[in-house]
């Protein structure tokens, strides 16, 4: 008798990143069920589109409802009966949270509450939960490594995030529920949000706007390609991690396994800096037209450069992000250009 498909409970399913996740755990044989607030953050006709070819597979479901519903929740996973739990749906946006901080709480705070108590309740096989970058905050030494400190979160955005890192250690400690948390690096690609730097800079360039640059281009980030990401996310479902009384003694000093629970924190990123202006020079070359440059100074509440330390993932799953960052822009151009007839 064949093995029955896992499965697998995905918040955030019309998502950017969720619904990458999905399409790529459909095509494997997972059975799905997406769970999205459909929140107008940005444009929603795009987040219903994401859906709507989700749901032309069989093995794809969904519920659209907020994650601070917690009666909705709870009906919708008891029904479903996971094996895993990957958390994506967040209030996303580093420059939103200074704007409308109450909405990063409710929903990555409160949600992800309701959410662990859900993996609690049916003892999942694995909860995997998506953090950021962004907690490294104020951090200089480069590359950021999963054990080194993260204290000095500098937005409410990230405050958010590292706490769910501290829900979920606490929740893996209490009730022995294997978690991992991994941290995110300025992840791009088709099907993007519109509020991220690449869609918003073609969409500019294209129409003849101009485009925003701040602390006057010198920053650096590591610029992750989402289909690299989310099979980094899908390895690491299989990378359970042990109960403590099951690890190796000792624990290699570059995992960030904890001492006491079933937990750990991974990054996922492409592990290369890349100037933003070089940034901004690629997709010039790809659309063939020259950006309109406002210089400005740098925001509140970001960093200069994030740059990741991939070797554990490499270690865990055999795998590295390595989708070079003008292949990937050459991806999302020629994605923005057919859906948007630019």
């Amino acid at each position: 008798m064949a093995d029955k498909p896992r499965r697998v409970f995905v918040t955030g399913t019309a998502g950017f990143i969720g619904f990458h996740l999905t399409r790529h755990l459909l095509d494997e044989g997972f059975v799905v069920q997406g769970y999205d607030g459909m929140s107008d953050y940005y444009d929603v006709r795009l987040k219903q589109r994401r859906h709507a070819m989700l749901l032309q597979s069989p093995g794809f479901s969904t519920t659209e409802a907020l994650l601070e519903d917690q009666e909705t929740l709870d009906r919708t996973v008891d029904a479903f009966e996971p094996d895993v739990i990957v958390h994506l749906a967040a209030q996303a946006g580093v420059r939103y949270s200074l704007e409308n901080p109450r909405a990063y709480i409710d929903s990555n705070v409160v949600g992800t509450l309701n959410v662990m108590e859900c993996a609690r309740r049916h003892a999942v096989d694995h909860l995997l939960m998506a953090s950021t970058s962004s907690v490294y905050g104020a951090n200089e030494e480069l590359p950021f490594t999963e054990t080194e400190k993260a204290d000095t979160q500098l937005t409410i955005y990230a405050a958010t995030k590292k706490a769910n890192e501290s829900m979920g250690h606490s929740y893996a400690h209490l009730w022995k529920l294997p978690t991992t948390m991994f941290r995110f690096f300025t992840v791009y690609g088709t099907w993007g949000r519109p509020d991220l730097a690449l869609f918003k800079f073609v969409d500019a360039i294209l129409d003849g706007r101009p485009i925003d640059i701040y602390n006057h281009g010198e920053m650096y980030r590591d610029f992750t390609y989402v289909d690299d990401l989310v099979r980094g996310i899908r390895l690491l479902i299989d990378a359970v991690p042990p109960q403590v009384d099951a690890r190796p003694d000792p624990i290699p000093a570059y995992d960030s396994l904890s001492p006491a629970a079933p937990f750990r924190i991974v990054n996922i990123g492409n592990s290369q800096k890349v100037r933003l202006l070089d940034f901004i020079d690629a997709i010039e070359a790809e659309l063939g037209i020259e950006a309109i440059r406002n210089y400005m100074p740098m925001q509140m509440g970001d960093v200069p450069a994030t740059w990741a330390d991939a070797s554990l993932l490499q270690d865990l799953t055999g795998y590295r992000p390595q989708t070079d960052v003008r292949d990937g822009i050459a991806r999302f151009v020629a994605w923005f250009r057919e859906y948007y007839g630019k």
